[in-house]
């Protein structure tokens, strides 16, 4: 995945990462996406018995075992790399939800 990538909460809210524009690695012209970023959610409209509840990050787990792709020694994060959308309170609220698209690598 990269940087540009769009990535949604299962309930709409926008994901964004902070990937790391000091690699140089890039997919489609951006920066490629690795476990060392950061990603959060805004606009969740999430609610639990009419208590507000948004998702806020999300965390992603690389598939492991030590034979993913690397930048830098961190592994990179595939479109099925497993993750889940957390709230503030860090409740589990769901996976979430990457748009498909053409994705090419290249490198500088």
């Amino acid at each position: 995945m990269h940087g540009g990538v769009a990535i949604s909460c299962p309930h709409g809210g926008r994901v964004v990462s902070t990937a790391a524009a000091g690699t140089g690695v890039r997919i489609d012209g951006m920066p490629a996406v690795t476990a060392a970023d950061l990603f959060t959610v805004s606009g969740c409209p999430h609610s639990v018995g009419g208590h507000r509840q948004p998702c806020t990050t999300v965390r992603w787990t690389p598939s492991g075992g030590g034979d993913e792709v690397r930048i830098d020694g961190v592994p990179v994060l595939l479109d099925t790399s497993a993750a889940m959308c957390f709230s503030a309170g860090l409740v589990p609220q769901g996976p979430p939800v990457v748009a498909p698209g053409r994705q090419g690598v290249a490198s500088r």
